[in-house]
């Protein structure tokens, strides 16, 4: 996939969380599933592992697992019982390990890469704990939106760090923007800077990885930003902003 392939792809990844989360807590755990499918099936191909089947079904089930959880539990604190999963998903990386009947080549690199992509799809969970916060849903859709703008910004021919202050640049202002319409301008500010950083910064990570020209990989590393987001605005709402 081309730059502006991914970034399509994060944009309207990004608006489909904003349209999910506008409309109740259910579709927007149904859209959070999502993106940590989306990780799971191109995080091995991504990131060149040696067992891609194992790492698909490990990162897919930690995704599907964290965002359950963050669904189900009642009361304060909402991800409480994600260092859980988190413990789960790496005992399920050490036995996809002992599975494999290749001779376990590259073991300490597959182990690795499998246990980051899970830590990748728990982030998922950020955004149904970050809608069920009592008064959040606007900061969720005005955080999403910001994404959608970095991500449509990153699409620019631009490289290196200008691409990085162009993606905090747009995000910044339309966070501000939408902010000021749904919450505070000070608070649609602040989720445009996460939003900005998040996506400029995995745009430089990610320019020059050779396994992007790939599909999956490709929408793989498009839905990080929007997954990895998630839990910067639960962290933005509940301990800098709310």
């Amino acid at each position: 996939m081309s730059v502006s392939s991914r970034a399509v792809a994060t944009a309207v990844l990004s608006a489909g969380v904003a349209a999910a989360a506008s409309v109740g807590i259910l579709p927007l755990a149904g859209a959070a599933v999502v993106l940590a499918v989306l990780i799971a099936l191109g995080w091995a191909g991504l990131l060149r592992l040696p067992a891609p089947g194992g790492t698909m079904l490990v990162v897919m089930l930690s995704g599907i697992g964290s965002v359950a959880v963050a669904y189900a539990t009642n009361g304060e604190p909402v991800l409480r019982y994600l260092p859980l999963v988190l413990a789960g998903s790496m005992v399920l990386a050490f036995l996809a390990e002992m599975m494999r009947r290749d001779g376990r080549v590259r073991l300490v690199e597959s182990v690795s890469g499998t246990v980051a992509g899970s830590v990748v799809a728990l982030a998922c969970a950020g955004w149904v704990a970050a809608g069920r916060t009592e008064g959040s849903a606007d900061l969720v859709v005005t955080s999403a939106f910001a994404l959608a703008v970095a991500a449509a910004v990153s699409a620019l021919p631009l490289r290196g760090w200008r691409a990085l202050a162009a993606a905090v640049g747009g995000a910044v202002l339309g966070g501000g923007i939408v902010g000021t319409l749904l919450v505070d301008t000070v608070t649609g500010l602040w989720c445009g800077l996460v939003a900005g950083l998040v996506v400029g910064a995995l745009h430089l990570l990610f320019e020059r990885l050779p396994a992007l020209r790939q599909r999956l990989p490709g929408l793989s590393a498009s839905a990080v930003p929007v997954a990895i987001g998630g839990i910067l605005v639960f962290v933005v709402g509940r301990l800098v902003i709310v």
